[in-house]
């Protein structure tokens, strides 16, 4: 299927007078597909695995702004660490130090979002609020220098009820607020808050967030 233009022009529109960012999820899809996004204006696009982001890293042109957006091992931050601008989904101190680390040989910044677990399903990748507190003490005790703690990343639950959904992003808009009181001390503070993807975006920026992932409005169902 090709990239849908008409749906990528409405929900870009209605996401500027929010102050959204739209991070267009191109995982699975061509290259000539991104350019077609690329070409109408949109620079911010997500990818979940490492050697596919490399690989159209390459190729595309270097003013993209490539998103992290799938569970990083450790031993594959080096793989990305020269162009990545920003890593979703951070959620153990070993993978901060690893990112810090591979940013550090770089001379470069590295900015990096904490995911936290909000959904029903285990299967979710995430910290909860005790281990969130935990490293973000640490992150500052640690002097991580080349990494920049800008917010939080959150996923609902896969579920057609909306409430529920709902109360998972207002509860992660609820630590996120708890977090930046923690961190004003030190006057610090979190900017972004990333949730909400296709089926749900609409109630996430509801509930405040400042960033959503969209892949099947805009390119369609993806391949497997």
């Amino acid at each position: 299927m090709a990239v849908n233009k008409e749906a990528y022009l409405q929900i870009k529109s209605e996401l500027q007078t929010k102050n959204v960012t739209l991070v267009a999820v191109s995982k699975t899809k061509p290259v000539s597909d991104i350019l077609e996004l690329y070409e109408l204006g949109q620079r911010d696009f997500g990818e979940n695995y490492v050697q596919e982001l490399v690989e159209k890293a390459e190729q595309l042109p270097k003013d993209i702004r490539w998103h992290f957006i799938g569970h990083l091992q450790s031993n594959k931050v080096k793989y990305i660490a020269p162009f990545v601008h920003l890593i979703h989904g951070v959620d153990s101190e070993k993978l901060l130090k690893e990112i810090n680390k591979q940013a550090a040989k770089l001379n470069r910044t590295i900015y990096v979002l904490l995911q936290i677990h909000i959904a029903q399903e285990e299967t979710k990748f995430g910290l909860d609020e005790e281990e969130l507190n935990v490293l973000i003490n640490q992150s500052a005790n640690l002097l991580m220098k080349n990494t920049n703690l800008c917010g939080l990343m959150g996923m609902a639950s896969f579920s057609e009820d909306m409430n529920l959904v709902r109360k998972e992003f207002n509860r992660l808009k609820i630590i996120f607020d708890k977090a930046n009181n923690q961190l004003s001390i030190n006057n610090y503070s979190l900017s972004i808050l990333s949730m909400g993807m296709s089926g749900d975006y609409k109630i996430a920026v509801e509930e405040g967030s400042t960033i959503v992932r969209i892949g099947s409005l805009l390119f369609g169902a993806r391949g497997k």
